[in-house]
């Protein structure tokens, strides 16, 4: 059973203690429940990790690119938080692993709720990106990683 490493930022212990209108109010153990059910729908096995570190992320997206590397794992779902406007070496190591698809998650949509939005410096690295749908993102993100990396597509899926 393949792996797809469901990684989320800083902050998000719950999700819904920040700003609940627009984040919801679902917890961090709701999200990874819901991850995993789908994992296991979809055939996968499904790792949730947050950290508020960002240096526990990058290893744990290194650890996915050997993983991947040795035909273990799919991809990973990255919502960076807050990190997504401020880490170029997250991006950097999204970008250093060797063909790891990464899809970036983002449950609200800051285009819609921002005069002007910051930019993402993961969406460049990104292999996709799913943005605006609540905690069912990641239910989107899974769906795409699996459907499209069952097809045999190169990096990006």
């Amino acid at each position: 059973m393949k792996k797809i490493l469901v990684l989320n930022g800083p902050n998000f212990n719950p999700p819904g203690s920040g700003e609940p209108a627009r984040h919801g109010h679902a917890t961090l153990a709701d999200v990874e429940g819901l991850c995993r059910a789908a994992g296991a729908r979809l055939g996968c096995e499904v790792e949730c990790v947050q950290s508020n570190s960002e240096g526990v992320l990058i290893d744990k997206i290194h650890e996915y690119g050997r993983l991947f590397q040795a035909g273990k794992a799919l991809g990973c779902v990255l919502n960076p938080g807050s990190l997504a406007h401020t880490s170029m070496a997250l991006h950097d190591a999204i970008e250093g692993v060797d063909g790891l698809p990464v899809i970036e998650c983002r449950i609200s949509n800051a285009h819609a709720g921002e005069a002007v939005p910051q930019p993402s410096l993961i969406s460049p690295v990104a292999a996709g990106i799913v943005a605006g749908f609540g905690v069912h993102c990641y239910v989107i993100a899974l769906e795409g990683l699996v459907h499209t990396r069952s097809r045999g597509s190169a990096r990006h899926p």
